[in-house]
């Protein structure tokens, strides 16, 4: 294969993974059936679809090419790549961008969100308790230098997970055991039940996980927030970018 066609692979395959498909899922008509697009089979078709048709566009100028089509389900390649970067703690932000935004200036909305918002949005009213919520996530995100960015994606993160509500144990419809704002687990190492229920302390335990996270602050948020979560729905993070920027603007230098 020519080097050169070599080189655009992956980029042509992140762009399926990490915008085609959460456009799909977000699709109005999508939407409508959101138990039925949020199954395994659902999501492997959707990589099948995109992933067909970046290879046959390749193939067009390339030759075959099984690099694309060899992607797998995105929801499988999150949970190895999300348990890898808990494992691993070379990953970390110490390469990141000296001006990534914890000042005291209310945020531009250029680093808020500097890449656009993925697919639709979603946008729900907020109570006292919820911003409230929000806020203590912000708090964190700056006292632990994770900055503007940062803190975005963790208040989408909580917006997905919990609805910005410190949740108990849900009985029937609880996840297993998670718990809180981000919807940790004690089983899984996040800490004891106690300990997940307190903002402060689950907020912080987000963010270091963020932190392991390589180049966290270049990437779309979904794929950055599903690298510590490993969530069975990996792209549904998406579609709180929007509202998590406008609180993040709001909460910032109060």
């Amino acid at each position: 294969m020519n080097p050169i066609f070599g080189r655009w692979l992956p980029a042509i395959a992140e762009t399926a993974r990490t915008r085609w498909l959460p456009a799909i899922a977000a699709h109005p008509v999508t939407r409508r059936l959101p138990a039925v697009a949020e199954t395994p089979i659902a999501r492997r078709s959707a990589l099948a679809v995109a992933g067909l048709t970046c290879a046959a566009a390749c193939s067009a100028v390339a030759g075959p090419v099984g690099v694309v089509a060899a992607a797998g389900d995105p929801g499988t390649q999150s949970v190895a790549y999300g348990q890898s970067m808990r494992d691993d703690s070379s990953h970390d932000d110490r390469n990141r961008p000296a001006d990534s935004g914890n000042s005291d200036d209310k945020p531009s909305r250029d680093k808020l969100v500097p890449y656009g918002v993925q697919g639709y949005q979603s946008r729900i009213d907020l109570d006292d308790e919820q911003r409230d919520n929000a806020r203590e996530i912000v708090r964190v995100a700056r006292k632990l230098d994770m900055g503007q960015r940062g803190a975005v994606i963790g208040v989408a993160t909580a917006l997905q997970e919990s609805k910005l509500r410190n949740l108990g144990h849900l009985g029937e419809w609880n996840d297993h055991d998670s718990l809180g704002l981000f919807q940790q687990r004690p089983s899984s190492g996040w800490g004891s039940p106690d300990q997940i229920r307190d903002r402060d302390y689950s907020s912080a335990a987000f963010f270091e996980g963020l932190k392991r996270v390589d180049r966290w602050w270049d990437r779309p948020l979904t794929d950055a927030a599903q690298a510590v979560q490993v969530s069975a729905y990996p792209y549904a993070y998406a579609q709180w970018e929007d509202q998590a920027a406008d609180i993040v603007q709001d909460v910032w230098s109060r």
